[in-house]
């Protein structure tokens, strides 16, 4: 068999047939499945972002209606303006269950605070000191929302066991111009 001329250039074109259809076909399709590869890979991560944020967004709205029973609850514990008479009056009595001297009160100006009022009240008790800590235990279980600000408790020269204290009472309640 003789290798010539024409044997020659049909090798080349049978070689060059795969050559080029490997640079031509395969090569800018590996291109482009590689890249759609990427973009899959890309779009997926997004998706699994958006179902984290979706759950987040189902945990926030679960928590701010948390939030809103909680507010409900605290607002129920703020009496009215009219409501803040009978609270004084429980607190009075709170003192003379307690076996203490009735309280001599005295009122201040209420003082507006964010979406509430602070009624504050001076007070001076005296009896005995664990009628007073009994006192002070019952005012901290009363439903409505109370802080004492400021207190001073002097000792009974008199009397072993008794004293005299002076504090502040502070009442919050709803003012008028609050609306639920």
């Amino acid at each position: 068999m003789r290798f010539g001329i024409r044997e020659f250039i049909l090798l080349l074109v049978l070689l060059a047939v795969p050559v080029s259809s490997y640079w031509l076909v395969f090569r800018p399709q590996n291109a482009e499945i590689e890249q759609a590869r990427r973009e899959i890979a890309h779009k997926k991560q997004m998706l699994d972002k958006l179902r984290e944020a979706t759950s987040r967004t189902e945990d926030l709205a679960r928590a701010n209606q948390e939030i809103l029973d909680s507010i409900a609850r605290i607002e129920a514990r703020l009496p009215s303006n009219k409501e803040v008479d009978t609270i004084v009056r429980q607190v009075s009595d709170l003192a003379v269950e307690a076996g203490l001297n009735p309280p001599v009160m005295k009122s201040e100006k209420p003082v507006p605070a964010a979406s509430y009022m602070e009624q504050p009240l001076l007070m001076t008790i005296t009896g005995g000191f664990e009628g007073f800590y009994e006192f002070i235990l019952r005012l901290e279980q009363m439903e409505r929302l109370t802080r004492m600000p400021a207190f001073k408790i002097v000792r009974s020269a008199e009397t072993d066991g008794h004293m005299q204290a002076d504090f502040t009472l502070s009442i919050f309640f709803q003012g008028q111009e609050v609306t639920p």
